[in-house]
């Protein structure tokens, strides 16, 4: 599964001036945080009212697909272990500059539809847990209230460590394993109907395939988050030898979990109900242990999708800040806080994005929907992009993937991408508006540019991507 010469990553660590300070548990816990969070939070509901009792199919089918593209990320990572994100590997094997940035924008654009998902689960969590009983503009308000304190957050700067993601990914990870050991003791009292699990409700007319595909590129949002782990090849130690192994035996723990959840889900709520709001774990713990202290267990929750919206946050801000000191984005949003120095122009236009996605869209199915049309694309072009770099040898040993593996993964993100899978409408809409703002700013950033005999730099050399987390 590799191939080159005889170098160890670890004989490469003189080539970047990052402490290596992960090894394989570290990079474990920071690979299943990213994936855990507001996906199976607060889209499992929605998945159900698609398929029925077989909510564990589509995260199965999801995690097949996410497992595939893994592989390619693999490849690239250890191929190229000071490269970070889809944009620079599209810049590698493609070199076009428009086709980078719309990369590197849809990646950004991802990260603002995931936090807006994660706004309004937070708010609707909250409403729940400490029966708020907010409506449907009560959930904005809120949704839009805590949006404005992540962009305060941001704006003071925020510190990410190690230490840190292993204590948000033991609180998220706690939650789950609430829901499973819930499930399982209903199961063991004959509470419940376990029955339910091989049940197929169609969502109309779609017949049982169409339904699952449906449900899948919903699904799909819940296994984001295993590309950021590429970020962090730099810190980590011997990372051509760790990190295939530990990024697979990451993606197979969140796969189980969301199995897991989905069956204890559905076998104490019914699809029908389960599907209704965006609070379905919450009616799961209701349902299997009504003595459980529901207020804690929606902290739990809130806590689990807060963490989500601010780092993707963060990442889209800290991109848009990238994308105009690389001259592809204007001038103006790259300028930063005197005093904090944190990208406050950047900041605001992504709020302001995010703000309009929560008040004027809202649902957390179309929301949630968007992240992944986005990130399906954006593993497409990575696919293809394997496949156009194996023309571009390098002097160390990396890992190999299989080359029907990239193929599968590019036809199957593919396929999900298209208005043939029943996705709703809106989301193209929404990703459409998006794309098209960032391509309105790349022209008049061009033009500018060229006004005073100036040319966009183009090579995007600098940026560091980051994908979105759950």
């Amino acid at each position: 599964m590799s191939e080159g010469g005889n170098r160890s990553g670890a004989a490469q660590a003189d080539e970047g001036d990052l402490h290596r300070v992960m090894g394989p548990k570290l990079l474990l816990l920071f690979i299943v945080g990213d994936i855990l969070g507001t996906g199976v939070y607060a889209l499992t509901g929605q998945v159900a009212a698609e398929v029925g009792g077989v909510v564990w199919l589509p995260f199965l089918v999801a995690f097949a697909v996410a497992l595939v593209t893994a592989f390619s990320y693999l490849e690239l990572v250890t191929k190229y272990p000071k490269a970070a994100g889809a944009a620079l590997y599209t810049h590698k094997a493609f070199g076009i500059h428009f086709v980078t940035f719309l990369i590197a924008f849809a990646v950004m654009a991802s990260g603002i539809t995931s936090a807006s998902t994660a706004s309004r689960a937070f708010a609707s969590n909250m409403s729940a847990a400490f029966d708020l009983g907010l409506g449907g503009w009560g959930v904005t308000l809120a949704a839009l209230g805590f949006m404005a304190l992540v962009a305060i957050v941001n704006v003071r700067g925020v510190g990410e460590s190690v230490k840190a993601n292993v204590v948000l990914t033991l609180v998220e990870l706690t939650g789950l394993l609430i829901i499973i050991a819930i499930g399982l003791w209903a199961i063991m009292g004959g509470q419940g109907d376990v029955s339910r699990t091989w049940t197929f409700e169609p969502a109309g007319d779609k017949g049982v395939v169409w339904s699952v595909v449906t449900a899948t590129t919903l699904a799909f949002f819940a296994m984001v988050g295993f590309e950021d782990s590429v970020n962090m090849a730099e810190e980590t130690r011997d990372p051509v030898r760790i990190f295939p192994k530990v990024l697979l035996g990451g993606l197979l723990i969140t796969g189980a979990i969301y199995i897991l959840v989905s069956v204890s889900a559905i076998t104490l709520v019914p699809a029908a109900e389960l599907g209704e709001g965006d609070t379905p774990l919450l009616k799961v713990v209701q349902a299997g242990a009504p003595g459980f202290p529901i207020g804690v267990f929606g902290v739990i929750t809130m806590f689990a999708v807060a963490n989500s919206a601010l780092i993707n946050m963060l990442m889209a801000s800290r991109l848009v800040y990238g994308m105009s000191r690389e001259r592809v984005l204007p001038h103006v949003l790259g300028r930063v806080h005197p005093g904090r120095r944190t990208p406050v122009v950047a900041i605001l236009f992504t709020t302001l994005l995010a703000v309009g996605l929560i008040t004027f869209v809202g649902e957390v199915p179309a929301l949630g929907g968007t992240t992944a049309l986005l990130l399906l694309a954006v593993f497409t072009v990575v696919n293809v992009a394997v496949l156009v770099l194996r023309r571009d040898p390098v002097g160390h040993k990396h890992f190999r993937t299989p080359t029907v593996l990239p193929v599968l993964g590019a036809a199957s993100c593919a396929f999900l991408v298209g208005p043939w899978t029943g996705r709703d409408p809106v989301q193209y809409l929404i990703a459409a508006i998006l794309l098209g703002i960032g391509v309105l700013l790349w022209l008049a950033t061009v033009a500018i540019m060229r006004a005073r005999g100036e040319a966009p730099d183009g090579s995007m050399r600098n940026l560091k991507v980051d994908g979105p987390v759950n």
